[in-house]
């Protein structure tokens, strides 16, 4: 035990600024491997290997067992070309998924990813079917005083809830859901109209949509009942978007270009 903790001493006193550095990239690599399998039977045999090598390390260590720090040494190398083979697939689908990906989507932090891809769907399925709402994503602005006029919900964002919630004749149909941080707050929130010219001709949604974003630095997403077609409105500004599969596009160039924590919300009106 003794010969232990003078090896970690001895260790530690030849650590620099870049053996520090080296540390911290392999753990930044390990790290987003762990992340990648979190969920699959891959992260099982891992934790079941890891558990087996630390194991036989510290008992080889504490006891000084030299078979046993002469195995666990020299098998390193080879459990990682074990490593490379039983786990090729998931390897594979992350460097494929990494080639896919822009730039841009790596700006964004993961809770950010996966928020946008819910609303991007939701707003899709409900563009397919004509049910009319509104998604309004709250950014550095709070939108507490229109959370206060709706109904609490405090529920995990999903694309399914959103549609469900603006299926017609819902109880929660009308006015605002909010979400942030990827939680659905609240729903049948009241958002703001807009005044501005050229607002007359225009339905109680797109108004809606663009007073919140006069208001505050939001970004609303609208679909209309009528005809199912979706803008996005920014800054007091309505965009129409002729392609559906734009929406996911369009909203991470927003969110990208005016960095913060997103806060999504919704209405329809």
């Amino acid at each position: 035990m003794g010969q232990f903790l003078d090896d970690v001493w001895a260790t530690l006193q030849r650590l620099d600024a870049a053996a520090a550095l080296d540390i911290l990239i392999i753990a930044t690599i390990i790290f987003a491997l762990l992340m990648v399998l979190r969920g699959t039977t891959a992260m099982t045999l891992i934790r079941g290997g890891v558990v087996i090598v630390l194991a036989l390390f510290l008992v080889g260590r504490i006891l000084e067992l030299s078979v046993v720090n002469f195995l666990v040494r020299n098998a390193l190398p080879g459990l990682v070309l074990g490593i490379i083979v039983i786990f090729q697939p998931e390897i594979r689908r992350t460097l494929e998924r990494a080639g896919r990906t822009s730039m841009r989507r790596w700006l964004l932090n993961s809770a950010e990813d996966a928020a946008l891809d819910e609303i991007s769907t939701a707003v899709t399925n409900l563009a397919r079917d004509r049910h009319g709402a509104i998604i309004v994503i709250e950014r550095g602005t709070g939108l507490e005083e229109f959370i206060e006029t709706g109904v609490h919900l405090d529920a995990e964002l999903n694309a399914r809830l959103l549609e469900s919630i603006f299926y017609p004749n819902s109880a929660l149909h009308d006015n605002a859901v909010i979400v942030r941080q990827r939680r659905v707050v609240a729903a049948s929130c009241t958002l703001p109209l807009s005044t501005s010219s050229g607002t007359a001709r225009m339905g109680t949604r797109h108004r809606a949509a663009l007073g919140v974003s006069e208001q505050a630095d939001a970004v609303a997403i609208v679909v209309s009942e009528e005809s199912g077609a979706i803008s996005i409105a920014s800054e007091g500004r309505l965009i129409p978007l002729r392609d559906e599969t734009r929406v996911r596009s369009t909203l991470e160039a927003l969110v990208v270009s005016r960095r913060g924590n997103l806060k999504p919300a919704a209405q329809a009106g």
